[in-house]
């Protein structure tokens, strides 16, 4: 919930600060129902009593709060480069440093579980299959925030629980409280009255477009008659001279 809660803030207040995104009352207004959403999901397990204690909270929070700080970085820097530069560069060179830093925290810190893996169809099928949908996720992630931005992907982010919830029902087996299906309904709700402020941004931009346009046509009208105009007079101040030479 930490998680969550620090980076959907963190993404726009550095989003309003650098890239100059304006949230109208809507947009905020859908953020904070999802957020609500979010807290439905830790009060459903506190209810069922699904809660384990970690034995350092504070130090977990410290580590929580920098991680979604640094993910919201990651999200604003992402979303700069995508709406102004090449799209297909930016993720191949992420794909290519992306597979090095990998490589390296693995040799550094996993080399031991790595080595006591038992090589076999199911042990491999897994990795393929996180593999597989890092892939599909990091490849539509630029198309999202080139079209909605970062704050609403972390938003969207939000609905992952519900679909751990769907996982729980039906792989598993396993209950679940009620409140998680508010929960994801009020997540669905949030997200749609955040994306409608969008259409409602773009048509008043469309709208101050089409004003601007028509002002500009007026005031060529405007300024064709008065070049008309001036082109009259200095004519017939002309011909005025001509006759008095006459």
């Amino acid at each position: 919930m930490l998680l969550d809660c620090w980076s959907i803030p963190s993404v726009m207040l550095l989003t309003y600060i650098f890239l100059k995104t304006k949230y109208r009352y809507r947009k905020i207004a859908g953020v904070i129902v999802c957020v609500a959403g979010l807290v439905m999901v830790v009060f459903s397990d506190v209810h069922a009593g699904d809660r384990s204690g970690g034995s350092n909270p504070r130090k977990g929070d410290l580590l929580v709060i920098a991680g979604a700080t640094l993910y919201a970085i990651s999200n604003v820097s992402e979303e700069f480069l995508v709406k102004n530069a090449d799209r297909v560069e930016l993720m191949s060179f992420l794909g290519l440093f992306g597979a090095i830093i990998s490589a390296i925290q693995i040799s550094i810190v996993e080399r031991n579980e790595l080595k006591s893996i038992h090589w076999t169809a199911g042990a491999a099928f897994p990795f393929f299959g996180f593999s597989l949908a890092m892939f599909l996720f990091y490849s539509f992630v630029p198309v999202l925030l080139k079209m909605s931005g970062s704050t609403m992907l972390n938003l969207s982010l939000l609905t992952s629980d519900m679909w751990a919830v769907v996982i729980r029902i039906f792989a598993y087996h396993e209950k679940v409280d009620w409140m998680y299906f508010l929960a994801f309904v009020a997540v669905a709700v949030g997200l749609i009255i955040y994306s409608g402020g969008d259409k409602d941004d773009d048509q008043s931009r469309a709208d101050v477009a089409d004003q601007g346009t028509e002002r500009s046509k007026h005031f060529d009208e405007e300024a064709g008659f008065d070049n008309l105009n001036q082109g009259n007079t200095v004519g017939s101040s002309k011909m005025g001279d001509t006759s008095r030479h006459d």
